[in-house]
C-alpha cells in the first residue's frame, strides 16, 4: 500500500475538475454591463441572489439602471427600489458612497476607472465606506475583468471541512492560497469562484451538508494507491 500526499497545487486543480465535471460551466456573474455587475456586488450582500435580481429587475423597469440615473436619486427613492435586496436603506447609502467615488474623482468615466492597474483599482473600492474585501474583489474580478480570486463564506466553509486550511485562515490567507497555487487566469478565477458558491448551495451548507452526495466527497489530498 502507498500513501501519496496530494502538493496544494493538485489538490486545488482536482477540487476545480470535480467541481466543474460535476456542474459544468457556471457563466457568472449574471449582469448585462459593468456598471450592473457592480450594483449587484453590493445588493448581494447579506442576502441571496434571488433578492438582488428582484432589485435589479426594480431598477430596470424604472429605466434608472446606469451610473447617471441612479447617481440622481433621492436616497429614500433608490432604497424603494433595491428594498427587495434587504437591509435596503444601508445599501441605498453604500450604492450613493460608491457613485460618489465615481463622479468626484474619476468624472463619472466608470470605464476609465476600471482600467486602472489591479492592486490600485482594489485600493480605491476598500476606500469606500460599505465597501470590504469580498465586494471589491468581485467588482475587480466581474467587472473589470482582472484575476483576483474572490473568497467567500462557502470558500471558508468548504476548505475547513476537507481539512485543507483551519479555522485561523482569514480572507487574505484564503485568497493568497488560491492565487498562489493557481495561474493568475481571469476565466479561471471567475469560474472557480462560481462552482465553489453552487456546491456550497446544493451540497456543503451550514446545517445539515449533503456530503455523502457532494462532488468533494472524500478530498482530503491523500491518495492510497
Amino acid at each position: 500500500m502507498l500513501v501519496y500526499l496530494m502538493s496544494t497545487v493538485e489538490l486545488l486543480q482536482e477540487m476545480y475538475e470535480r467541481l466543474h465535471g460535476h456542474f459544468g460551466a457556471q457563466d457568472w456573474w449574471p449582469g448585462d454591463s459593468p456598471f450592473e455587475i457592480m450594483v449587484g456586488a453590493i445588493l448581494t450582500q447579506n442576502t441571496n441572489w434571488k433578492n438582488v435580481e428582484r432589485a435589479i429587475d426594480n431598477l430596470k423597469r424604472a429605466d434608472v439602471l446606469s451610473l447617471a440615473a441612479m447617481s440622481g436619486l433621492p436616497r429614500d427613492l433608490l432604497a424603494e427600489y433595491i428594498r427587495p435586496a434587504g437591509y435596503y436603506n444601508i445599501k441605498a447609502v453604500r450604492l450613493q458612497n460608491f457613485f460618489t467615488l465615481i463622479n468626484g474623482h474619476w468624472d463619472g468615466d466608470l470605464d476609465f476607472f476600471l482600467n486602472q492597474p489591479r492592486d490600485t483599482l482594489r485600493e480605491q473600492l476598500l476606500s469606500v465606506k460599505g465597501i470590504g474585501p469580498e465586494t471589491a474583489d468581485s467588482m475587480v474580478l466581474y467587472a473589470a475583468g482582472q484575476p483576483i480570486f474572490v473568497v467567500d463564506t462557502y470558500t471558508h466553509r468548504i476548505l475547513t471541512r476537507h481539512e485543507i486550511i483551519d479555522e485561523s485562515f482569514d480572507y487574505h490567507a484564503i485568497q493568497e492560497l488560491f492565487m498562489d497555487n493557481l495561474e493568475e487566469d481571469t476565466c479561471l478565477f471567475n469560474e472557480y469562484h462560481a462552482l465553489i458558491v453552487q456546491v456550497g448551495k446544493d451540497f456543503c451548507k451550514k446545517s445539515k451538508p449533503a456530503c455523502g452526495y457532494c462532488p468533494l466527497a472524500g478530498l482530503n489530498g491523500i491518495f492510497v494507491v
